[in-house]
């Protein structure tokens, strides 16, 4: 009798959940960004927000939280409804670097989220000052060994992308170059042009302008393959196999959300991502276009959060 309950119970549940995913959304939709307007996270998210709502028929609205490496914005999504309603723009943060970065997190970073879509893989490029004697990435391995210490590269501050791809150059290539961190890519980059920094590894977007003038040079981009918007730079895994350092951008959501939601929401999403529209806007813009099943997606995040935490634990790197 207790075996036939619980059978029927779960069958009404499973009915409700059906039920509730036909109906959704009947309101509008928040996608958090846990960055501040006009940098590359929320122009990307803009780009495939107002597609998606199209296709949804609901407006789906960006909402810019962002602060503490991305945790407020993340921390909103993780106390928010687990009804599809509230999406959080997933950068490497959140769930895959602050875990351990930071001594606390409000939130669980596996428990508290469902995967759900994935947009963009965002390639980075090693670039170095003009001034720096080195053609290529054998050549610049070559002079940082002969100079441990010596030479610097400079990241948007620490734990950013910028920061831990440098860290995870040094552990693969065997090299010491040094950290010096500046508060954004803006700091960073100025101070890259003048030469008071040897070089960086940072997203496509802001330093293209400057590799196609001359004022920097591209040594390898960060991508198991050549992107196109540098289809003349190789590879770092050319030199160091197996070399990937790049950013990544996909939606999540509450955890408990109804399965039925996660997969329309996925299909949705594939299918604004996969429309020239949307590609063409993010190639421009120095991003890869990718799509994932739910699934993969959660592996992906998986996997790059093991891979991070050895290099965060070898760097030491820690924000307060």
């Amino acid at each position: 009798m207790i075996r036939t309950s619980s059978l029927l119970l779960a069958a009404l549940c499973a009915f409700g959940q059906a039920a509730f995913a036909q109906q959704y959304p009947t309101r509008p939709i928040h996608l958090v960004v846990t960055f501040a307007p006009g940098g590359g996270a929320d122009l990307i998210a803009r780009s495939v927000s107002d597609p998606l709502s199209r296709r949804l028929g609901q407006p789906v609205v960006v909402d810019n939280r962002p602060g503490a490496g991305g945790t407020i914005g993340a921390d909103a999504v993780a106390k928010s409804a687990p009804d599809g309603y509230t999406l959080l723009f997933g950068t490497p943060g959140p769930q895959i670097t602050n875990p351990y970065l930071m001594r606390k997190l409000p939130y669980d970073p596996v428990k508290d989220f469902a995967p759900v879509a994935m947009l963009s893989v965002a390639p980075n490029v090693l670039v170095v000052h003009p001034s720096l004697a080195a053609k290529n990435v054998k050549e610049l391995i070559a002079l940082a060994k002969a100079q441990p210490g010596k030479l610097n590269f400079s990241s948007a501050g620490i734990g950013a992308t910028s920061h831990l791809a440098m860290e995870y150059f040094n552990s693969v290539a065997g090299t010491q170059i040094t950290h010096v961190p500046y508060k954004g890519t803006g700091a960073a980059l100025q101070d890259l042009l003048a030469g008071n920094v040897q070089m960086a590894i940072d997203t496509v977007g802001p330093l293209l302008p400057f590799i196609k003038s001359g004022q920097l040079r591209a040594l390898g981009v960060t991508t198991p393959g050549r992107i196109p918007l540098l289809p003349d730079v190789p590879t770092i895994a050319d030199t160091l196999p197996g070399f990937e350092a790049s950013s990544m951008n996909y939606i999540a959501t509450r955890a408990g959300t109804p399965q039925a939601v996660i997969t329309r929401l996925n299909h949705e999403i594939n299918a604004v991502v996969a429309t020239p529209e949307v590609r063409d806007r993010l190639i421009s813009i120095g991003a890869i276009p990718t799509t994932e099943t739910p699934e993969q997606l959660g592996a992906r995040i998986k996997s790059l959060a093991e891979k991070w935490k050895k290099v965060i634990e070898i760097s030491g790197a820690k924000v307060d």
